[in-house]
């Protein structure tokens, strides 16, 4: 077993989505050592499309990128699945973003946020 309570060789699959590369590759450097798998994309319709396909277990997301925000993907992936474990992350808006939401995501993290706070945070929703 893992630390996530996994079979060894089946590690959690962990998208990150954000339109800003070097807090892609920020984020990637943070969760693999935990023991993840991670898929980094770009903008989130892309991430939507694979979505379907493989089901992550955890989904990191940025608020603000261009045409589809990070709400929007939490509302489409917990139509998909509404189990789904999602973090949205924003250096531009707080928690009120959500708040009258139907669809909320797991946890909100402001940018910057610290390093262990965002281990913490994937470690905790991905033991649940």
């Amino acid at each position: 077993m893992n630390a996530f309570g996994n079979h060894p060789a089946t590690k959690p699959t962990v998208f990150v989505v954000d339109d800003e590369p070097m807090l892609l590759e920020l984020a990637a450097v943070i969760i693999k050592p935990l023991g993840c798998e991670v898929r980094t994309f770009r903008d989130p319709e892309t991430a939507l499309k694979e979505y379907a396909l493989a089901r992550p277990e955890l989904i990191l997301t940025d608020y603000a990128m261009g045409r589809m925000s990070g709400m929007d993907l939490v509302r489409e992936c917990r139509r998909i699945n509404p189990h789904q474990k999602i973090i949205l992350v924003s250096g531009t808006v707080d928690e009120h973003v959500f708040s009258d939401a139907p669809m909320k995501p797991d946890r909100f993290l402001s940018k910057p946020y610290q390093l262990q706070e965002l281990s913490d945070c994937i470690r905790e929703l991905l033991a649940a």
